[in-house]
């Protein structure tokens, strides 16, 4: 077969469902839906099995920590009786260091089970360092496909640490520099070596963060007698605060508010090769998170699991500013050294925790290891390198690729929240209303988290905007 880059695009679906031998056309409808909830089920796998799963390779089960000090330090800048108590599951204690070991692990159990003598993973995050130590223990082969350089050549300290990482676990590392061919090379090897796709958006990467938003949810009612008001994930190809969200539904927390965190770096592009080291966070962006909100199937496997637009309630940014400022203070405040990118949904957190009740808690789902390349001092000296200003003001005004600005104190850790309409009508613009049905408008509505009547009211004003 030709290994043109066309000739090997066009053999995607074929590719995909054979190195995770699962049948996606069982699941589609005769319009433009199909069965996801089918599709989770039929793993197999119940919740006890996923936890039973993690516990025998040291995943799961993590602290979850009351951060006391950070939560006073918010209530300075609160009116009186406002300023949630903020707590934080502190994932950096699972194998390989990130909350994507839960993903991992069910990912080479059901790969093990499968007969595969290897996995492929294409990532530049935590994952690959996950899929790589949980293989190690598997005794499978890894290979992890990494998009690291620029065309010059240059790294991104966070992503080289990571390989890093990965080559320690035995995994066998391909760094490529940014563009297509990240996607054409991981279907190549997933075709010559007949290795499983350990992909993050497969029915079981999502199936393993389930876990952490279930242990949640009995935490805190275990140990303050009710449910979160809120849990915020840091939000990049939505599998985080999907599988949460999921977690906390199966535990019953129903009425916990699931909100969606990432760094704002609108105006540079993940695909450009001069924005490439422009930015100083890896994942948990914008140009990840509101992608693959929008369209969550532009994934390497036919359907996504990950659907976080079925699950979050609000969406909002923080600065890299901002993120640096909260790292650095759960170090100083809790003896806490964590992230940075772990900590995007932390500096929500001490934002939105002011517009609370004292009463109130909320939770932040993860934390990541940080170290070499992943410190922040590495990325923002990286960043200096770059001729990005590093400047002490007001984080609302920092223009990605141009600045780094810090607050002042922490008066000025804000966030901006973002409107799931305008998310909404930008999902909805894959589809033309002339062609829907009935049963089409209704997907649309769990899938978008709203009602029918909505959908059509978004993509009438879709409809006006192409007029």
């Amino acid at each position: 077969m030709s290994n043109s880059y066309q000739d090997v695009l066009s053999r995607k679906q074929a590719i995909m469902r054979q190195a995770l031998k699962l049948n996606y056309d069982q699941y589609e409808d005769s319009g433009i839906g199909f069965d996801y909830e089918k599709m989770m089920n039929d793993s197999g796998l119940t919740l006890e099995d996923v936890s039973k799963i993690q516990k025998e390779n040291n995943v799961g089960s993590t602290p979850l920590i009351e951060l006391k000090r950070l939560s006073s330090y918010a209530r300075k800048f609160a009116k009186p009786g406002y300023g949630a108590r903020i707590f934080v599951k502190d994932e950096a204690a699972n194998l390989s260091g990130s909350f994507k070991a839960r993903r991992a692990a069910i990912s080479i159990d059901q790969a093990k089970k499968l007969g595969f003598k290897g996995v492929i993973a294409a990532t530049s995050g935590n994952y690959g360092a996950a899929v790589a130590a949980l293989a190690a223990r598997a005794g499978l082969k890894c290979i992890i496909v990494q998009e690291c350089f620029d065309s010059k050549g240059i790294g991104q300290p966070e992503i080289i640490e990571k390989a890093r990482a990965c080559e320690a676990y035995g995994a066998e590392v391909i760094q490529l520099t940014v563009g297509p061919e990240l996607f054409y090379q991981f279907l190549i090897l997933l075709e010559e070596t007949g290795y499983f796709n350990a992909s993050l958006y497969s029915p079981y990467g999502i199936m393993g963060i389930e876990t952490l938003g279930y242990e949640i949810a009995n935490e805190v009612l275990e140990k303050e007698g009710k449910y979160p008001e809120m849990v915020i994930c840091t939000n990049a190809g939505g599998g985080n605060l999907t599988g949460t969200a999921r977690g906390l539904i199966k535990a019953s927390a129903t009425q916990t508010k699931v909100v969606a965190a990432s760094v704002d770096l609108t105006g540079l592009h993940m695909a450009s090769d001069l924005d490439f080291n422009k930015k100083s966070f890896t994942t948990g962006h914008t140009g990840f998170g509101i992608p693959f909100s929008t369209f969550p199937d532009r994934s390497d496997v036919p359907r996504s699991a990950a659907r976080p637009m079925r699950y979050m309630d609000s969406y909002v940014l923080v600065n890299q500013g901002t993120v640096f400022y909260i790292t650095q203070a759960l170090a100083l405040l809790e003896g806490m050294e964590r992230g940075p990118a772990g900590n995007v949904s932390l500096a929500a957190a001490f934002s939105l925790a002011q517009e609370m009740k004292d009463t109130d808690i909320i939770v932040v789902q993860e934390t990541e290891y940080t170290g070499a390349g992943k410190h922040m001092n590495a990325q923002i000296s990286f960043a200096s390198d770059r001729g990005i200003d590093l400047i002490l003001g007001d984080p609302l005004y920092e223009k990605p690729g141009k600045n780094l600005i810090f607050p002042k104190s922490g008066s000025f850790v804000k966030h901006k929240e973002l409107d799931l309409n305008t998310l909404r009508k930008s999902y909805l613009k894959h589809f033309d209303q002339q062609l829907l049905f009935d049963k089409d408008y209704e997907y649309l509505a769990v899938e978008l988290k709203t009602t029918v009547s909505k959908i059509k009211e978004l993509m009438e004003d879709n409809n006006e905007i192409k007029k």
